[in-house]
């Protein structure tokens, strides 16, 4: 795009709203969106300075913060007999998981992954396991954790295939109680509004999973950041 063009498209958008008078009254919701989803692309796109250099206590974490603060808050909510996690990486997000549970004094994270991680980080509250998230028998095994009568959080975020993501939440939806949560990461690839060629994923996977499963709603409050790498992912179990 030329330079004056690319001038030009950006006064227009920048004019698209601006924060005049107290309180700053929220922009219409077609405006929201379009800034909203902007931002996220640039967010994401631009990766190697934004999620993929997101380090907690030392350990890469692909994480946006805002979702890790969410995470924080619907730990402290449930306090979790069990957070239950797909996709390891590093071992991260299981150490942020962790030492929030220790902070509350109660519950404990199973991780999964396909591949066991280079140097986990060691905490006391963690358990990691090798393997699909969707074998059977390591559904079986995390299943057997759960304490009896406890909350449960789940967070799936390995293979991001639809078919896989389907099969995850097939698979983990029947251990959340009412009350607690499943989260579906990276619901944004795919056009949502990131990465427009990825192909079917977890969004994909979502929307057939609430057409037949009357069980959960999204808890658009967990969205109240506008950034989040799991849009219409945070679902509440609520019967």
């Amino acid at each position: 795009m030329p330079h004056g063009v690319a001038q030009a498209v950006a006064a227009s958008f920048e004019g698209l709203w601006q924060p005049v008078g107290e309180p700053v009254p929220e922009p219409p919701p077609f405006i929201r969106d379009v800034i909203r989803d902007q931002f996220h692309r640039l967010y994401y796109h631009v990766s190697k300075r934004t999620w993929k250099d997101t380090w907690y206590r030392g350990v890469r974490t692909y994480k946006c913060p805002t979702d890790m603060w969410v995470y924080m808050e619907l730990i402290d909510q449930l306090e979790p007999g069990l957070v239950i996690e797909t996709g390891t990486y590093r071992g991260g997000s299981a150490l942020y998981i962790a030492d929030r549970l220790e902070t509350i004094g109660a519950g404990n994270v199973v991780t999964v992954d396909v591949n066991e991680p280079p140097n986990p980080p060691e905490h006391p509250r963690i358990t990691y396991l090798t393997g699909s998230s969707t074998d059977p028998a390591i559904v079986e095994k995390i299943a057997g954790m759960i304490p009896e009568g406890s909350p449960v959080l789940v967070i799936l975020d390995s293979d991001h295939s639809r078919d896989h993501v389907a099969g995850e939440l097939a698979a983990y939806a029947p251990l959340v109680p009412v009350g607690s949560y499943l989260i579906v990461e990276d619901t944004n690839v795919n056009g949502h509004p990131a990465a427009p060629d990825f192909g079917p994923g977890p969004m994909e996977a979502l929307w057939d999973f609430m057409a037949t499963d009357p069980g959960f709603e999204v808890d658009a409050h967990c969205e109240r950041y506008f950034l989040t790498q799991n849009p219409s992912g945070y679902l509440k179990r609520v019967r």
